[in-house]
């Protein structure tokens, strides 16, 4: 018997693709990843894999919590892996006293269904349900044990609370729940075939929900497929996050410029310059797969840019010489500032990869530098909370193009621009927390 057995709208198969799921995250998968992996093993009606989906961001919000319950019910890690992501995603579920979306009965009847029905770990269903049971049984005298220790409390690794504490001693635990806390769904407006005014109009008409939270931006009261969305098809808008919007307008793009959007997939920035002017755009990315999910973005909105493959450490391969009058560097970094909409990422980095990614970034930078036009303006864009990617980054690039009073050399002149967004999840404000700095290149 297989998990193919599980009936396809039922929670044990919606438990068992999310403990694969897991598994994969375990073994450095990235969630989407993982997700497509399994979506790809069968033919999924769209709530199987909704479902799916949906437990598996669950159980990365609360790993930590969930970790800290088994080590306690446990005598040792559960073998297999299989069966440690099943645990992991059926307490996820069962930590939830206030809102849950099952009952507790329900939970535990169909996490043990979905280790009956798997050949790796139907030996273990007993082990399952007495698990299960025996944390509702005690669950008010475990959880303050768990809770003892931060990831326990706060379901991130202990170096980041650290980290965190460190960078921001006023505002570590806010930035902490705000990670923890479901996004919801941002919009950006095409001005090119609409404004926010008649978009929210649209969405009224269609029993949707929604308000103005940028320029561009609206976010919706309640999440929805993109295929509900109401001329999202059409181009009409797409969904990129609040502080993302920030982008483009910081750039001052005007029709017929020369423009690179460097590190460019999935292309929600590409999109966003195209529709504030027309733009001899060249979208850069290394990988020529992700160009492809930048084309298919750029076919709905109908807008053109040149893709283009290649390492924005160099442009030997790529760059025709012509200076660009603008430039995005929309840099590697750890990704810290958006776990509330990628909770893997939190249990994926490494305490050592902040330092790796500040050096490939700086490297990127100066290359791209010297590719840009006197009076025009470069971009710096981390999705980053830690100040050795944004804020230090920012300095010490400003520093080495900063130039001598004797070098009649081009310099970096910083100007105004946010710095570093913390993330914020509120009724009046909701936003990732990315960082922005812009140069101006001044001399010859």
């Amino acid at each position: 018997m297989n998990h193919l057995s599980l009936k396809i709208d039922s929670l044990a198969h919606g438990l068992h693709g999310a403990a694969r799921a897991i598994v994969d995250v375990r073994a450095g998968t990235a969630l989407p990843q993982a997700l497509a992996r399994q979506f790809a093993r069968s033919d999924m009606t769209p709530q199987a894999r909704g479902a799916i989906q949906d437990l598996s961001y669950l159980s990365m919000r609360r790993l930590g919590m969930a970790d800290g319950v088994l080590a306690l019910l446990a005598d040792k890690p559960p073998q297999p892996e299989i069966l440690y992501g099943l645990l992991t995603c059926a307490l996820s579920l069962l930590l939830d006293e206030e809102n849950p979306a099952y009952d507790a009965f329900t939970v535990v009847n169909q996490a043990v269904e979905a280790a009956a029905a798997d050949a790796e770990m139907s030996h273990a269903k007993g082990v399952v349900n007495a698990i299960l049971r025996r944390f509702l049984r005690e669950r008010a005298a475990l959880l303050p044990q768990v809770e003892k220790t931060p990831p326990g409390a706060w379901n991130y690794p202990t170096w980041w609370v650290d980290r965190l504490k460190g960078a921001y001693p006023a505002q570590w635990q806010d930035i902490l729940r705000a990670g923890n806390v479901a996004p919801p769904l941002t919009l950006r407006v095409n001005r090119r075939k609409s404004n926010v005014p008649d978009y929210l109009h649209l969405l009224a008409l269609n029993g949707i929900g929604a308000r103005q939270v940028g320029a561009d931006a609206v976010r919706l009261d309640k999440p929805l497929p993109v295929s509900q969305i109401p001329g999202f098809a059409d181009g009409l808008a797409s969904v990129q996050d609040a502080a993302a919007q920030m982008a483009a307008p910081l750039l001052d793009v005007h029709d017929g410029m020369r423009v690179l959007d460097a590190c460019a997939a999935p292309g929600g920035k590409t999109g966003h310059l195209l529709e504030c002017a027309e733009l001899d755009l060249v979208a850069l990315d290394h990988d020529p797969k992700r160009l492809r999910r930048i084309e298919e973005n750029l076919q709905r909105l109908q807008l053109k840019a040149h893709l283009q493959a290649g390492d924005a450490r160099n442009g030997d391969d790529w760059w025709d010489g012509k200076q660009f009058d603008r430039i995005l560097a929309d840099v590697p970094c750890t990704a810290s500032g958006i776990v509330r909409r990628h909770p893997d990422i939190r249990w994926l980095r490494r305490k050592t990869d902040t330092a790796q990614l500040t050096t490939l970034s700086a490297q990127i930078l100066d290359n791209l530098w010297q590719m840009l036009k006197p009076g025009g303006k470069l971009l710096l864009v981390t999705c980053s909370l830690w100040p050795q990617e944004s804020e230090e980054q920012a300095a010490a690039f400003a520093r080495r193009h900063q130039g001598s009073e004797d070098d009649a050399g081009p310099r970096a002149v910083r100007l105004p621009a946010p710095g570093q967004l913390l993330p914020t999840a509120s009724a009046e404000t909701d936003h990732d927390g990315l960082f922005y700095a812009l140069f101006q290149k001044t001399g010859p």
